[in-house]
């Protein structure tokens, strides 16, 4: 299928072909006059006479009309002006591609093949841009220009993928502007415009500035298109009516700045009967250096990072047929690096000791500091503290009274030439600060039982566990048990007569841990005892204990 969009696209007598120029006779004209006009020399007007049949070159009937063969007229020009990500050329006559770039030229009849996720704008001597989104091949099939510096007469041919047009308005109306898809042709003038070739081989026109008439080939079916409007051209060649594009998405509420250094990540708002959504991202307003470029199927689009600065956001929404609506557009920053560390200790939401616990984070390589904040609140509107620590990254709880806060931190870097640069900071992390829980008091131990069999019992809290040591010496340099309890009680088993010394750790439920308890000591009564109550030995020295 085939569709051509031309700007003043001029219908004259049956001799012309879609590549000639139709002029009518004006009272004074004269071949050679024409031929210097339309040609850039008058010593082709022998050409022009043959092309039309003309008995008296310098004698035309005013009001009839000639034909100016489109071929005769001087090679137009074109240039590639950006290139993001891979797109080759086929010189006219070639058969092999070669790399495109930047400042190249393009001649007539050279063929442009751009890869999935690139994009490729092409500038035309008059102006017009031609912007070639991903996975597209287009041919310049025809770029001439009327005169010596005249208006451009450019015929494209889209293969597959689309192109987004701006054809820059002129006063003369002399301009020519065309991309073909094989069954209908579109004529403009000071538009902005998308053509796109869909995998069924139906063709898109949606326009967003001026007006575009659609032609199909070979019948004189037409429709006016108008600013806000597009229509599909069927496999066929049968154009469709016209239908309003979907609204432009509401932008608005679109963060200014995004800080992640993996993805570039946007949440769209919604638009009604939108089925799929057109996202660019370029470095100019004007969008002819696009260095994202992609379709989703919902509002949640995730495309690759982009490096820190300046950009221009360009939302469409897609309706059923595929026509891409209203055009929505916003500045947009990205700042992502140096990128914030990690957080290490506490863990989200956890509890740390007011008297002990630590903020830490890792360290990210090219940082020389660290800022980290505290807040009551995850918005940081007033944080509580603010400190640049270096070289490690992390804080102190202790100026925090007991209580539930939120926690960030950035990394920064020196640049070269001095400055500081702050990345963005870490996502805020909850944490809860508390006093830690109060050993139990040497004091308040209580033991009971006779001999061997003894317990002990201290005062705890509902929820609490505890920790038991028992050692020989008094420093617990080689603990003789380490036992966790969920109960403050402990009956020792086994142990033989003695004395020994017992200290008590408390947790909390949150885990936060006491200090030990002051030692006590503690005795180990024999099983055997005299009449006198003395322990009973055995010839070894050993207490002796009931069998």
């Amino acid at each position: 299928m085939a569709l051509a969009i031309c700007a003043a696209l001029l219908h004259f007598g049956a001799q012309s072909t879609p590549l000639d120029i139709e002029h009518q006779v004006q009272p004074g004209d004269t071949l050679e006059a024409l031929s210097r006009h339309y040609l850039g020399t008058p010593r082709l007007w022998p050409q022009l006479q043959a092309h039309n049949h003309v008995a008296d070159p310098r004698r035309l009937p005013p009001g009839s009309v000639l034909h100016i063969p489109m071929r005769l007229l001087p090679m137009g020009s074109a240039e590639v002006t950006f290139v993001q990500g891979q797109a080759s050329i086929t010189p006219p006559g070639a058969s092999g591609t070669t790399a495109l770039k930047v400042g190249q030229p393009v001649a007539e009849g050279a063929r442009l093949q751009v890869a999935p996720d690139s994009f490729v704008t092409v500038r035309l001597a008059d102006g017009t841009l031609i912007r070639v989104h991903a996975d597209s091949d287009l041919q310049l099939q025809q770029l001439r220009r009327r005169g010596r510096a005249g208006d451009a007469e450019s015929v494209l041919e889209l293969r597959r993928g689309s192109v987004e047009t701006s054809v820059p308005p002129t006063s003369g109306g002399a301009r020519r502007f065309q991309i073909r898809t094989p069954k209908a042709s579109t004529s403009v003038r000071g538009t902005r415009f998308d053509v796109a070739m869909t995998s069924d081989e139906r063709a898109l026109a949606a326009v967003t500035e001026g007006t575009v008439a659609v032609e199909r080939h070979e019948s004189r079916q037409a429709s006016l298109l108008k600013a806000g409007y597009g229509l599909v051209v069927a496999a066929d060649g049968q154009l469709g009516a016209p239908q309003t594009l979907l609204p432009a998405p509401e932008l608005g509420t679109q963060p200014a700045t995004v800080h992640d250094a993996d993805f570039l990540s946007l949440t769209l708002p919604p638009v009604a009967a939108a089925v799929a959504y057109q996202v660019q991202v370029a470095r100019d307003a004007d969008f002819t250096t696009v260095v994202r470029d992609g379709t989703f199927a919902s509002p949640q689009v995730r495309m690759a990072a982009v490096a820190d600065g300046s950009y221009y956001l360009a939302v469409r929404a897609v309706d059923h047929s595929g026509l891409p609506g209203l055009l929505a557009q916003r500045p947009l920053t990205v700042k992502a690096h140096p990128v914030p560390p990690l957080y290490q200790t506490p863990v989200q939401g956890a509890t740390i000791s007011r008297t002990q616990g630590e903020l830490v984070c890792t360290q990210v390589v090219g940082s020389a500091r660290y800022r980290i904040q505290v807040a009551s609140d995850s918005g940081f509107a007033a944080p509580l503290l603010d400190e640049t620590r270096t070289p490690h990254c992390g804080t102190q709880v202790a100026a925090l009274e007991p209580g539930n806060y939120y926690w960030r931190a950035a990394s920064v870097r020196d640049l070269p030439d001095g400055r500081s640069d702050q990345g963005p900071f870490a996502p805020p992390q909850a944490f809860t600060v508390a006093n830690n829980p109060s050993a139990p008091n040497a004091a308040a131990l209580q033991m009971s039982g006779e001999g061997a069999v003894l317990q002990l019992r201290w005062p705890g809290e509902p929820g609490q566990s505890y920790r038991l040591q028992l050692s020989r010496s008094e420093d617990f340099a080689k603990p003789l048990l380490d036992e966790r309890l969920d109960t403050p009680t402990w009956s020792p088993a086994g142990l033989a007569p003695g004395s020994y010394f017992v200290r008590i750790q408390t947790r909390d439920p949150s885990g936060l841990e006491s200090d030990f308890s002051t030692p006590r000591m503690v005795r180990v009564q024999p099983a055997v005892q005299s009449g006198t109550g003395l322990p009973v030995t055995s010839s070894d020295g050993q207490p002796l204990s009931r069998p």
